[in-house]
């Protein structure tokens, strides 16, 4: 396997502070209320923590993960607003970018033994 680069250490750390981040401010509200909308809320955030794990580790799949992960960000923004659908894709674009570099793409090829 090669050297992880920079660039996939940076996203995976990203999404894993992400979903952690979300899981505690989500949890605050589990006094409240233990919804299904809270708990697809909280399955969302775990993806996130496992996304990143996993490509830290260099699992293809993760990077798949994540794209689709910021990609259903990206479709709920535009229900809310511009600017959050215009953040939302600008994350989408520079994440793809970077996971779809060559140097990623040589990390996060599976190993032939």
């Amino acid at each position: 396997m090669s050297k992880r680069p920079i660039s996939v250490t940076i996203v995976g750390w990203l999404f894993i502070a992400t979903g952690i981040i979300g899981l505690v401010y989500h949890a605050s509200e589990w006094r409240h209320s233990i919804g299904q909308e809270l708990v697809w809320i909280e399955l969302v955030r775990l993806l996130a923590v496992v996304g990143g794990v996993f490509l830290l580790r260099g699992h293809n799949w993760a990077r798949w993960l994540l794209i689709a992960w910021i990609a259903f960000h990206v479709a709920l923004s535009a229900f809310q607003s511009v600017s959050a659908l215009v953040t939302h894709a600008a994350l989408l674009a520079v994440i793809s970018w970077v996971l779809f570099r060559p140097d990623a793409t040589l990390y996060l090829r599976p190993s032939r033994s």
